[in-house]
């Protein structure tokens, strides 16, 4: 999981997020990664507009966001 989250930190891309929070809440989270430091990771994140952080072991499924672009004909 770590090495995903840090590929994504590289690659400057988006990431959907199944998180589970302290309480046992399950939240989805779409997230910009910003640095990976130990257990946990500090990501910019988009469903609550702040900068938040996280434990790696809480996470319970990671994806990339990938975007398609239009071309105008």
């Amino acid at each position: 999981m770590r090495d995903q989250l840090v590929k994504a930190m590289q690659r400057n891309q988006l990431v959907n997020m199944m998180y589970m929070a302290k309480d046992g809440t399950v939240s989805k989270r779409r997230n910009k990664i910003i640095k990976v430091v130990g257990d946990s990771f500090q990501a910019y994140c988009f469903t609550k507009q702040a900068k938040r952080t996280f434990l790696i072991g809480n996470i319970l499924a990671v994806n990339p966001v990938f975007r398609k672009e239009r071309n105008v004909v």
